[in-house]
């Protein structure tokens, strides 16, 4: 088992009288991990503690084995990119980035290429350098905060919702390269309440609600501990009226939904532990081929619902 990269005991933080954050423990490990939770669960004030932007009111929190409170070394390691974005509007990205990378130390003769590499890395086009980040859409503008973010090779970054406002192909492009810095054993935090983008994106999650942490781990470990909760899968077949009406005659079935001329059957199950072993047997005993079989309430946005409304 790899160390954890961020690990948290007894976190609190309050704003006057308000808690943001509640005596909330974990570990993040190392890879893509998930942080996901309503408006007001705390992901905001949670990542503004790990990029040092704020001290825990009690508690420790450590990323990368240091304190991140007041501590250069360890922040020169974090790579940041805010939901919020103040872009000076009348400069061009690699103005920006070049100007951002000298104030962080960068050596003068290599911030150009490292900058125009950045803005290459996160698929903004060439032909696009030469406008002014003022006549930039969102999902140009949140390519360019992602760029400046990775400029400096760092071992962890730290992304507040950095899809918001790109088309369905930019998120998959970004999806990419975030893949691709994982692989370069980056590690990444990324927050986003766009559930469906982190499902195939990230191995591990983190639930947050009410400043508390609700679960955290590998997806299928977390959703394995909600015993009470019946799975639903969609499966297509020859005959989904006739496999319907086997499980129901057997006692498996909560409800179903069978759709002849699709070859389509949807179903809930009503004691998932007990019907998973004979499911096989049931197959054999339908005598028909099945084409497909979809876990419908297994889906990231199905726990994150199951376990935030609990």
């Amino acid at each position: 088992m790899s160390a954890p990269i961020i690990e948290a005991r007894q976190v609190s933080r309050w704003y006057g009288l308000v808690m943001g954050l509640n005596h909330i423990s974990f570990d993040i490990l190392p890879g893509i991990t998930g942080l996901v939770g309503p408006n007001g669960a705390g992901k905001s004030t949670l990542i503004q503690i790990i990029t040092g932007q704020l001290k825990p009111s009690s508690g420790t929190l450590t990323v990368l084995g240091h304190t991140p409170w007041n501590h250069p070394p360890t922040l020169a390691r974090l790579g940041y990119c805010p939901e919020k974005e103040a872009l000076p509007e009348h400069l061009r990205p690699l103005e920006w980035l070049t100007g951002l990378g000298l104030l962080s130390g960068l050596p003068r003769q290599q911030v150009g290429p490292i900058a125009s590499a950045s803005l290459a890395k996160v698929r903004l086009r060439e032909a696009d350098w030469g406008k002014r980040l003022g006549q930039f859409s969102k999902g140009m503008r949140q390519r360019v905060k992602l760029a400046q973010a990775i400029m400096h090779q760092p071992d962890l970054l730290v992304l507040d919702e950095p899809m918001n406002g790109l088309d369905p192909m930019g998120r998959q492009e970004i999806a990419t390269i975030l893949k691709e810095l994982a692989a370069q054993g980056v590690h990444i935090l990324i927050s986003s309440h766009i559930l469906a983008e982190l499902e195939p994106l990230c191995r591990n999650i983190m639930i947050l609600n009410w400043g508390r942490v609700m679960a955290t781990g590998a997806r299928h470990h977390i959703r394995s501990g909600l015993t009470d909760w019946p799975e639903q899968l969609t499966v297509l077949c020859e005959d989904p009226e006739a496999l319907a009406a086997l499980l129901f005659e057997g006692g498996h079935l909560l409800g179903f939904d069978a759709h002849q001329e699709e070859g389509r059957l949807t179903f809930r199950i009503k004691d998932p532990q007990g019907f998973f072993p004979q499911w096989a047997s049931l197959v054999r005993e339908s005598d028909q081929a099945i084409h497909e079989i979809r876990s419908g309430n297994r889906s990231l946005q199905t726990l994150f619902n199951k376990v935030t409304h609990s």
